[in-house]
């Protein structure tokens, strides 16, 4: 049930809003939530129920865990390095088992069966999710916990199957504000404003801008040797296909957030606009660069402890971000360059990208990020 579905956008949105919005009137936020979680909980069964006792489990363990970390009943640290190890173990478990198993039959000869696990909606980003409400939670960035806004929290359709990744720390305030202003008009209005926006750039512009991006891709994965305008025609609508696409879908979630009272972040900020592949990703998918620098790159020291520990931490917390994305070589291989780029520009600016003209600037970033796409979008290295 996509966002830009016919049953998502003329039968389950305008229930869930108009119940929202009623129960809210009648019995107050708390039961608005309930019926706001429940809804959620649908729209994920929606896809496959079996996977409800999957977020459901992971739920509990994870408040629990959070809880227990906060209230310092045992050893905290212990207890949130556990938690996030066990959050990890599960994503690798859908998300990577089977690309493991083939990787060793690679390089290996061996011949174990593969799995074929199928992969949960939404897992890579409700597990970030998790993990940065364990960790807030033993940093103590939390104040208040409640078992209904926990599971709010968690199953919130909007943000649910690809983000922006929500922190928990963040959502209690706008609980606290519905709760002290209410709910008016002027949220469906902006809300309905910035999703018919989102349903603009994907179902218009993304939807028809793909019509090349398969075929290109497909007849060199086949083997077909294409023109040098064909390879650049598929993947400049690549470029075009993946931004309106993925900003879309963001404006969308943000706009369905507005609807029932919350503010989410911005997650796209004109990223191409940028002359810089450091400044690209504090415009391109915020919630998740933001994610991967406060839980990895600071941790791993950031940028205080020399240069080459900070290229090391670049480069490392760039493949991994690649990994996140999927489980390929060629994400990998995306990670490390734009990592590698990253470094690069922190090595030689700002007495050297300072002094170029910014139309040469432009085409460079429009350039590495566009052949960074290829790897993207390719199925594999070949």
């Amino acid at each position: 049930m996509i966002f830009s579905s016919y049953i998502f956008v003329l039968a389950f949105l305008p229930v869930a809003v108009l119940g929202y919005w009623l129960i809210h009137r009648w019995r107050g936020l708390e039961s608005a939530m309930v019926w706001l979680t429940l809804c959620s909980l649908f729209y994920y069964g929606w896809w496959n129920p079996v996977y409800l006792l999957l977020i459901g489990s992971l739920m509990l363990v994870n408040y629990g865990v959070g809880l227990m970390i906060y209230q310092r009943r045992f050893a905290p640290k212990l207890l949130m390095i556990g938690g996030v190890t066990f959050n990890l173990v599960v994503l690798g478990y859908f998300k990577y088992m089977d690309f493991f198993i083939e990787s060793t039959n690679d390089i290996a000869g061996t011949d174990f069966n593969l799995m074929h696990i199928v992969l949960p909606l939404g897992i890579s980003f409700f597990t970030f999710q998790k993990i940065a409400f364990l960790v807030d939670s033993y940093h103590r960035k939390i104040e208040h916990y409640s078992f209904l806004h926990y599971c709010l929290f968690v199953t919130f359709f909007p943000q649910l199957i690809a983000g922006p990744i929500v922190h928990y720390r963040e959502l209690m305030p706008e609980f606290l504000r519905i709760r002290q202003n209410g709910l008016t008009a002027r949220h469906l209005a902006i809300g309905l404003s910035i999703f018919a926006i989102g349903l603009f750039k994907k179902a218009v512009i993304a939807d028809n801008v793909s019509a090349p991006v398969g075929p290109v891709f497909n007849a060199v994965a086949q083997g077909v040797q294409i023109s040098f305008f064909e390879a650049w025609g598929g993947l400049l609508a690549y470029t075009a296909q993946l931004y309106f696409d993925f900003s879309g879908y963001s404006d969308m979630a943000i706009g369905l957030g507005r609807m029932f009272g919350f503010n989410f972040k911005e997650n796209f900020n004109l990223p191409y606009s940028t002359t810089s592949v450091r400044d690209f990703w504090q415009r391109w998918h915020i919630s998740l660069s933001s994610w991967f620098k406060d839980y990895l790159y600071i941790p791993l020291g950031g940028n205080r402890k020399g240069n080459v520990r900070t290229a090391f931490n670049l480069i490392l917390v760039f493949v991994l971000c690649g990994f996140w994305h999927g489980a390929s070589f060629t994400f990998l291989i995306w990670g490390l360059f734009h990592g590698t780029f990253l470094v690069i520009e922190r090595i030689f600016n700002p007495t050297f990208f300072d002094k170029i003209p910014k139309i040469i600037k432009h085409l460079y970033l429009w350039l590495v990020i566009m052949i960074g796409w290829v790897f993207f979008r390719s199925n594999t290295i070949e």
